[in-house]
C-alpha cells in the first residue's frame, strides 16, 4: 500500500473546522482518524466582495467548509440546510470570525421551501450572485445490489440528490437573470462519472447531476449565468469517518483498499473541494461554462491499483 503512515486533513465539526490526523495502525493496515482542536482556513483568496451566495447543505462537511471559503473571500452566505440546529451554529461561527452569513431551513426538493429561500435572500440583500447547489444524502442502510435495492431508497436519493438541484436552480435563476453574471456551482461526484458498484441511486443522481449541468451552461450561459460542476473523490467528512475513515466504520475494513485506487493515496480535506467551488465562482473562472472539474487526487484518471 503506497499510503503515508500520517498525514493531516479538515473537516467541520459544531465547533468549526477542525484539523484530523489520519494514522496508519501497523498491526492492521487501516487508518483511523484521530480529531484535535486545530482551526484550519484555505489560502487561496479571490475577490467575491458584495456577492450573495446561496449554499445549500451548508451546514456540514463539504457544504460547511465551501461556507468558510466564500465567507473568507467577502461574499454574504445563506445556508440552506434541513438541519437547522446545525446551520445556525455554522453561521455564528462565520459571523464571529467577521463574515456575513444567515442560516434558514429548507429541503431542496420542496419546490415552496425553495422558493421562500430566494425570496426571503432577494428581499434582504437584493438578488442572489452565486448558487452552489451542494445538497446531497446516499445510502443510508447496507449497500445491495439493484435487485435488493429498496425503491425508497432510490426514490429518496434522486429527490435530494438530482431533483434538489432542479428544484434549486429553478427558483434561483429568475433572480439571477435580473442581474447577468451569476454563477452556478454543482457538486457531483467521481461516482457520477465513473459508476460504483452498490450505490445504484447515488450513481444515477450524480451522473444526472453532471449532464444537469451541461445542458444549464448551455441554456444560462447566452444569458450571463456560468454553470459548472465539481465532481468530488472520497473527501475526509464525518459521514465518511463513520463509513471508512474511523476505527468503528461501517467498512473501516475496506479503506485500504479503497485508498489504494488513489494515486494521492489519501482523501481529499473539505476545503480542497471547497477551493475549486471557489475557482469555478471567481472573476479569473470567466470563460469556464459547462465543465465538470473532477477532484478526486487521480482515482478517475486511470487504474492505479499494484498489479
Amino acid at each position: 500500500m503506497r499510503t503515508p503512515a500520517a498525514w493531516t486533513c479538515g473537516t467541520s465539526t459544531e465547533a468549526g473546522i477542525r484539523c484530523a490526523k489520519l494514522t496508519c495502525a501497523a498491526d492492521s493496515g487501516y487508518l483511523f482518524v484521530r480529531w484535535a482542536s486545530q482551526s484550519m482556513e484555505a489560502d487561496m483568496k479571490v475577490e467575491l466582495g458584495g456577492q450573495v451566495a446561496l449554499v445549500t447543505g451548508g451546514a456540514m462537511g463539504i457544504g460547511r467548509a465551501i461556507v468558510q471559503a466564500l465567507a473568507d473571500n467577502g461574499a454574504r452566505v445563506a445556508i440552506a440546510d434541513v438541519n437547522l440546529e446545525a446551520a445556525e451554529q455554522a453561521a455564528r461561527e462565520v459571523s464571529s470570525a467577521g463574515g456575513t452569513c444567515v442560516a434558514l431551513q429548507a429541503d431542496v426538493s420542496r419546490v415552496a421551501d425553495m422558493e421562500s429561500v430566494v425570496a426571503r435572500l432577494v428581499s434582504q440583500f437584493g438578488t442572489i450572485h452565486i448558487l452552489v447547489n451542494n445538497a446531497g444524502i446516499n445510502t443510508a442502510g447496507g449497500r445491495v445490489p439493484i435487485h435488493e435495492y429498496s425503491l425508497d431508497d432510490w426514490q429518496r436519493i434522486l429527490q435530494v440528490d438530482l431533483t434538489g438541484v432542479f428544484v434549486t436552480s429553478r427558483a434561483v435563476v429568475p433572480a439571477m437573470l435580473r442581474n447577468p453574471g451569476g454563477r452556478i456551482v454543482n457538486i457531483s461526484s467521481v461516482a457520477g462519472l465513473v459508476p460504483l458498484r452498490l450505490q445504484t441511486a447515488y450513481v444515477a443522481a450524480k451522473a444526472g447531476v453532471a449532464n444537469l449541468t451541461r445542458s444549464m451552461a448551455l441554456e444560462l450561459g447566452p444569458k450571463g449565468i456560468l454553470v459548472n460542476a465539481v465532481a468530488p473523490g472520497s473527501t475526509l467528512t464525518r459521514g465518511t469517518e463513520a463509513l471508512f475513515y474511523g476505527p468503528d466504520g461501517a467498512y473501516t475494513e475496506r479503506t485500504a483498499s479503497l485508498l489504494a485506487h488513489i494515486p494521492l493515496g489519501r482523501p481529499a480535506k473539505p476545503e480542497e473541494i471547497a477551493s475549486a467551488v471557489l475557482f469555478l465562482v471567481s472573476p479569473e473562472a470567466s470563460y469556464v461554462n459547462g465543465a465538470v472539474l473532477v477532484v478526486d487526487g487521480g482515482w478517475t484518471a486511470g487504474y492505479a491499483r499494484d498489479w
